[in-house]
């Protein structure tokens, strides 16, 4: 067995809210459990009391422990669980991550639902840290997006930091992110940049697909830019036209081939989709002992 625990931790405004938590929690079991659990009901009794361990098959990032302790102490108060690694550790081979004792019932009710929470938030930090590794030594962030599993936004974001990635704006409110529509709607980049200077004091970032629009971007002030679906030479004239007066962000059809050439272009930031609509569930399993 090799475990090495992870550098990243989640940032301040996403450590995980408890009511949050118990919300997303609720739901996912009353959607799995309904009325009752049928077959353990019948075949368990009501008084019997085991242990299991949560074991992951395969290597990567462990991420979504406190959701598999909130599912089990939902359906059992009483319930002892025991993280056997540390939230963002990497597990190099089948290891055991965390212990559940108590009540039989709890655990094998729980077990589909922690195990759910478990293997995807799981396969979302492996699949972070496997970017965030591709672009070692650049000093280029790998960022998420809002791309997200509706209801699952403030889990998945907070994998991708336990995978070492940094979280982009959580939601609509927190962050300002100028489209293409809006800027079709606000009339220019200039008009866009300036009704949010009016409106909020959050820090501007405009979306650019051509070097004239980073060129009026930059003119109107932009404290950030993201760079669409630009090739390399694009990127590196981008950086090359900022000089630092703004912050970049490279995206657009990123993937683990091409990560590192983007990175040293000169962009600060990628920000990559596929890090929670794409990324493969790890392989973990609940084992009686």
């Amino acid at each position: 067995m090799a475990v090495t625990a992870g550098s990243s931790r989640p940032s301040n405004r996403l450590l995980l809210a408890e009511d949050a938590l118990e919300r997303v929690v609720a739901a996912a079991l009353a959607e799995d459990v309904g009325t009752g659990d049928v077959t353990t009901e019948a075949t368990v009794d009501t008084d019997a009391v085991g242990t299991a361990e949560l074991v992951t098959r395969t290597a990567g990032v462990v991420a979504g422990l406190a959701a598999v302790e909130a599912v089990f102490r939902a359906l059992d108060p009483e319930i002892r669980f025991e993280p056997l690694v540390e939230e963002g550790a990497l597990v190099r081979e089948p290891v055991a991550v965390a212990r559940v004792s108590g009540s039989l019932r709890a655990i094998l009710t729980g077990e589909r639902t922690a195990l759910n929470f478990l293997g995807r938030l799981s396969g979302v930090a492996t699949l972070t840290r496997r970017y965030v590794d591709a672009v070692a030594g650049t000093g280029v962030a790998i960022l998420d997006t809002r791309k997200t599993t509706p209801g699952l936004r403030v889990l998945e974001k907070r994998a991708v930091a336990s995978g070492g990635g940094r979280n982009h704006r959580f939601g609509l409110s927190d962050g300002v992110l100028v489209k293409d529509n809006h800027l079709r709607a606000a009339g220019s980049v200039r008009a866009a940049v300036e009704r949010l200077r009016a409106a909020t004091d959050l820090p501007v970032e405009v979306e650019c697909d051509t070097l004239e629009q980073v060129d009026e971007a930059l003119a109107a002030g932009a404290d950030a830019i993201l760079l669409d679906n630009m090739s390399l030479d694009e990127l590196r004239a981008a950086a090359g036209l900022a000089r630092g007066r703004a912050r970049l962000e490279a995206s657009g059809g990123v993937t683990l081939d091409t990560v590192r050439a983007v990175a040293e272009t000169g962009v600060d930031e990628i920000s990559i989709g596929a890090l929670t609509h794409s990324a493969p569930a790890l392989d973990v399993s609940l084992e009686l002992e």
